[in-house]
């Protein structure tokens, strides 16, 4: 399908007469210029600020755990035991013949 050819000269003309339009109506009614200056500039509207998220407040408190070779927490002892962990954890070794560690376990403090 072939475009409609447009000619360029008739649309500059139709461009150019509304442009002279728009400026003999603007002449024809200055009150109108005059109060717009006259208003207060619109406010922007204020903005927002952001909010800081505020971490809440957590309390750990350290243990001592007893693992097993697949990080079965088999025993747990006060961070001050740490020697009473680790021989439980030699024992253990010893008697079911898989490895078993001490590790430092923190857990949340509910109050």
């Amino acid at each position: 399908m072939a475009r409609k050819i447009l000619n360029r000269r008739e649309l500059r003309e139709e461009v150019e007469a509304s442009k002279r339009l728009e400026a003999v109506e603007e002449l024809t009614q200055p009150e109108a210029g005059e109060k717009a200056a006259e208003a207060k500039p619109a406010k922007k509207p204020a903005k927002r600020k952001s909010r800081v998220k505020v971490n809440k407040e957590v309390r750990l408190k350290a243990f001592w755990g007893v693992f097993s070779q697949s990080l079965n927490q088999v025993a747990q002892y006060e961070y001050n035991q740490r020697e009473e962990a680790g021989k439980r954890a030699a024992d253990l070794t010893e008697s079911r013949k898989s490895p078993h560690f001490v590790q430092l376990v923190k857990k949340v403090i509910e109050e």
